[in-house]
């Protein structure tokens, strides 16, 4: 039977368990100058896929490397034990969701419900995590839920607290139906999907003019929240006379085109949108027309009209609408109509409506429109539309009260801390993420949900005087308990008295939104200020992170804005931004769709090494999106993985019957091929270092192919009978001493890459190399 690289890498597996070869890895450098790379914390609630292997092998070639560097790299895996996912798990497994669950369960009997999922995968992960040949320190990990991370998450809350950065207001955010909560914005940014929605023009006739303003929308349930339109005060807009229904309508003078393709419109008269601002107008329903003594009804001018869609005329329904809500609020108009609950559906606030889901209620809305004579056009749209990303359903948009981060006055903070950040690719660093920061909204961090990391905050009920505490001892001063838990069944039914005020102080009830927790992982995990104060310090922020695309809006940008808001920088020097990894047909990778073969399944077949070569050879590590072919980790075998192994079996077969050994002292070899391929193999270590310290593998790893192809299409071909010859002979050693250098040399440079070959290449080279201080392990030796 011929070579297999799957059996040789379990091989290596048995070896590494055996020898604890990572444990020595870390020994060896532990009094070395410490890498800080970040692992942002998968949830504990699925599978590793792709997506997770890709990063888990960027996260395993740069510590790999920086190790045998001769730094200290602690690689401590953690958990993301919080949030939707879990609670997702639970509403799945008991039919239910978070409210209906509690009222049954109790806070105390849903949290142990939760708590009972979180460890469900952990072994699938080591399991998959150890097969990559990916080290890291599962025996001493994190998670978000231990009682240090939290009180280091509250520490945290309690320093923006301090500065002014927490307050609480009604904001309008994406709005999860299926969960019942508000997520954030970048949360929203998630999951965006194409789907086809009505897209209707409505007339709203002008009181004491005889014209009417036609508004267009693809959301007509948001008209029963209506309580003001709005206009562009620079735009101008015609009054048309529709031939066919004998009225006039205004709309942008830009949009005539389009509305005048199919109807007779002819232009009466020309006017600004300012002056339009301040008139009066007819709603389409009356369930909230006692607004109008509030200045509700009229129509009000902002800068976000456009007149590239539309009419140019845009209804405002502030419960619905995060710009709707601030235009009114800037006019002085508190009014918020929602006669939505947290499910989506209707209230009895809108009789008719009742009970509908308000995606459903487009067809009742429309059929009532119509009836009034109102409807001017009606049409579908085909848009991109955000999803929940745990659920997949639709979002909507809803005023909810909740706690936010000053975000908006931190801008420039946040632009400086981004300048001192290497990004790769570099384009994402004022391009995505630069542009993100620019556009930043102030940060909704609270959830009314049950599992997370409790607000800190106890509200006074008489007085209204909100204390905010900021570690367990802080919270045992007022309240006399030293808690061995902070979660809602501990905390919540903690009270206390302020001496001298009246009333009794209650903690609020809202948890933390779970990427404020994933965004204090430097120092929550550490437990800081609390132990670790000055390792810490001295580390921060850390040399590397790596995770994909999305994580620009997700883990990224809440590291950046908890960094700058605590410690007035980044929370990372250098970051790796990876691709999206598809299924070979373009689409997502799916369970359902069974569109791509599960990564162990893979690993088991064509080996680990070969998996990470390919997913490291591609655009993925630009960031760029890939369809994932099996063929393509496959031809890794055959491009690279095969020739390699040739090359050290031709050196290994000679070697042996001649019984060559390596013997002490440098190599001087006369013969110019010997010192031609020498040459070559010193160039490639000056550019993986080159390349290495700008964080571009996917540069490196190229030139570790060209080596390859160098060795044994020309080297070992052109020298093949100086191996072959009888006897021994000047020219015959330093012809074994320059291969075995090359192949020696060669899998110490590509352990990071492919740890495996290189482990068994290097262990079977041992024979010839009797020197005293050979390492035990590749993953031992010093770049």
């Amino acid at each position: 039977m011929g070579f297999s690289f799957v059996d040789a890498e379990h091989d290596v597996l048995a070896f590494w368990r055996r020898e604890d070869i990572f444990k020595k890895s870390l020994k060896k450098n532990a009094q070395g100058k410490p890498f800080v790379f970040y692992d942002g914390p998968p949830f504990a609630t699925g599978l590793p896929h792709h997506g997770h292997l890709l990063a888990g092998t960027i996260k395993d070639i740069i510590p790999r490397y920086q190790t045998m560097r001769g730094h200290f790299v602690e690689r401590r895996f953690g958990w993301d034990c919080h949030g939707l996912p879990i609670e997702h798990e639970i509403h799945k497994t008991l039919g239910m969701d978070a409210h209906k669950a509690v009222e049954k369960l109790g806070v105390k009997g849903y949290n142990d419900e939760c708590r009972s999922i979180v460890d469900r995968f952990v072994h699938e992960w080591e399991k998959t995590t150890e097969r990559l040949g990916r080290w890291v320190d599962f025996e001493n990990d994190y998670k978000t839920m231990d009682v240090s991370f939290m009180e280091s998450v509250w520490w945290a809350f309690k320093t923006l607290w301090d500065k002014g950065l927490i307050y609480r207001g009604t904001k309008v955010v994406p709005f999860s139906t299926a969960l019942g909560t508000g997520l954030s914005n970048f949360e929203a940014n998630l999951n965006y999907k194409e789907v086809q929605d009505p897209a209707i023009t409505v007339l709203f006739p002008l009181e004491g003019e005889d014209f009417s303003l036609a508004v267009w929308t693809t959301t007509p349930w948001s008209f029963l929240g209506n309580l003001g339109l709005c206009v562009g005060a620079e735009i101008d807009y015609g009054i048309y006379r529709d031939g066919e229904m004998g009225q006039k309508i205004l709309l942008a003078c830009e949009r005539k085109e389009h509305y005048g393709a199919n109807r007779d419109l002819e232009l009466v008269a020309t006017m600004k949108g300012k002056d339009l601002v301040g008139k009066t107008y007819r709603p389409l329903f009356h369930f909230f027309s006692s607004e109008k003594d509030n200045g509700a009804f009229r129509v009000l001018d902002d800068s976000f009209v456009r007149t590239d869609t539309g009419t140019g005329v845009v209804s405002l329904a502030p419960a619905f609408g995060e710009d709707d809500n601030r235009v009114m609020r800037t006019a002085g108009i508190r009014s918020l109509a929602c006669p939505v609950d947290r499910s989506g559906k209707f209230t009895s606030e809108v009789p008719p409506f009742q009970g509908l889901p308000i995606k459903e209620a487009n067809r009742a809305v429309i059929r009532e429109v119509k009836t009034m004579g109102r409807l001017y056009r009606e049409a579908t749209i085909v848009h991109s539309y955000p999803f929940c990303y745990r659920s997949d359903t639709p979002l909507m948009y809803r005023a909810v009260p909740s706690w936010f981060v000053r975000v908006e006055s931190m801008v420039q903070r946040l632009l400086s801390s981004n300048s001192q950040i290497r990004w790769v690719p570099e384009h994402i660093k004022d391009g995505r993420f630069g542009n993100w920061l620019m556009e930043a909204r102030d940060w909704s961090i609270s959830r009314e949900r049950v599992w997370g990391t409790p607000l800190p905050l106890w509200v006074n009920g008489v007085s209204g005087k909100t204390l905010c505490v900021g570690s367990r001892r802080e919270l045992e001063k007022w309240t006399g308990v030293f808690a061995d838990d902070l979660h809602r069944d501990t905390v919540d039914n903690l009270t206390f008295r302020y001496p001298g005020e009246e009333g009794l102080y209650e903690r609020v009830p809202e948890v933390l939104d779970c990427w404020f927790e994933s965004g204090s992982m430097p120092y929550a995990k550490n437990h800081y200020p609390f132990e670790n104060k000055k390792s810490f310090e001295e580390n921060f922020p850390a040399e590397f992170v790596a995770e994909g695309l999305d994580q620009t809006r997700g883990w990224f940008y809440t590291l950046t804005v908890l960094s700058t808001a605590l410690f007035d920088g980044p929370a990372f020097k250098n970051v790796i931004v990876s691709g999206m990894v598809l299924a070979a047909d373009g689409k997502k990778m799916s369970k359902r769709l069974k569109n791509y073969t599960p990564p162990d399944t893979l690993m088991e077949t064509y080996g680990a090494d070969a998996l990470r070569l390919y997913l490291v050879n591609s655009g993925l590590l630009k960031a760029e999106e890939q369809r994932f072919q099996d063929s393509g980790v496959k031809e890794m075998t055959r491009l690279v993985l095969l020739p390699w192994y040739n090359a050290f079996k031709f050196f290994q077969t000679y070697a042996s019957v001649d019984r060559w050994q390596r013997k002490p002292g440098e190599l001087r070899p006369t013969n110019i091929t010997d010192r031609w391929i020498l040459s070559c193999l010193k160039t490639l270590q000056e550019t993986i270092e080159e390349e290495m310290a700008a964080y571009r593998p996917y540069t490196v790893v190229p030139a570790l192919f060209g080596f390859i192809e160098d060795l044994t299409n020309w080297y070992i071909r052109l020298n093949r009978d100086r191996f072959w010859g009888e006897g021994e002979s000047r020219d015959k050693t330093e012809a074994f001493s320059t291969l075995f250098c090359a192949v020696s040399e060669f899998s110490i440079m590509m352990a990071p890459f492919a740890p495996f070959l290189s482990e068994h290449i290097y262990r079977a080279l041992s024979p010839h190399d009797p020197s005293p201080e050979r390492e035990e392990s590749v993953h031992l030796c010093s770049y």
